[in-house]
């Protein structure tokens, strides 16, 4: 099993962002995939959303709090985005290249996750079988994102690196681990 460490970096170090870490851990055991986001600091800073009883399958959960995982079969055009909310609601996307053909992915019919929440920590941890997409062996490379809502509405976004003149989590050069 391969375990890697990460630390996201904010776009532009603004000030609601200096206030923050976000690092986490992803690992891949042939078809299981587990990832751990953690978020250090003033969280009432944050708006955050709250659990919502009933996660649920929702559309466009970046517009909010939300952290991100973009998996890619090595040598694909083809990719996945993973949206996962501190409600517990969820989404994940199949893409056909760079931002074409979004559709849900119907192979992913749930995506349970847990939520740890103390005032200065937040923690998301997602276990799943990756091989209803992707075969067991197959090598993929992993993106790591999110994005960060402050309670003044500002927004904030965090990626293993930023290449771009503007944020933007679908670039290949993005997907920095190799899984």
């Amino acid at each position: 099993m391969k375990e890697i460490i990460f630390d996201l970096k904010p776009f532009q170090p603004e000030e609601i962002s200096r206030d923050f870490r976000l690092t986490g851990m992803i690992s891949r055991d042939t078809g299981r995939l587990k990832l751990l986001y953690e978020l250090i600091g003033p969280l009432n800073n944050l708006a955050i959303p709250a659990f919502s009883g009933e996660p649920k399958r929702r559309d466009r959960l970046w517009e909010k709090t939300c952290f991100e995982l973009f998996l890619n079969i090595r040598g694909s055009d083809t990719y996945w985005e993973f949206n996962l909310s501190p409600s517990g609601d969820w989404n994940v996307y199949r893409f056909n290249a760079y931002r074409e053909g979004r559709q849900e992915e119907q192979a992913v019919i749930d995506l349970a996750f847990r939520v740890q929440s103390s005032p200065d920590v937040l923690k998301l941890i997602l276990e799943i079988n990756a091989e209803k997409i992707i075969p067991p062996y197959h090598p993929v490379n992993a993106a790591i994102s999110a994005v960060l809502k402050s309670s003044s509405g500002r927004t904030t976004y965090w990626a293993l690196a930023h290449n771009g003149m503007k944020p933007d989590f679908h670039t290949r050069d993005g997907f920095l681990i190799d899984l």
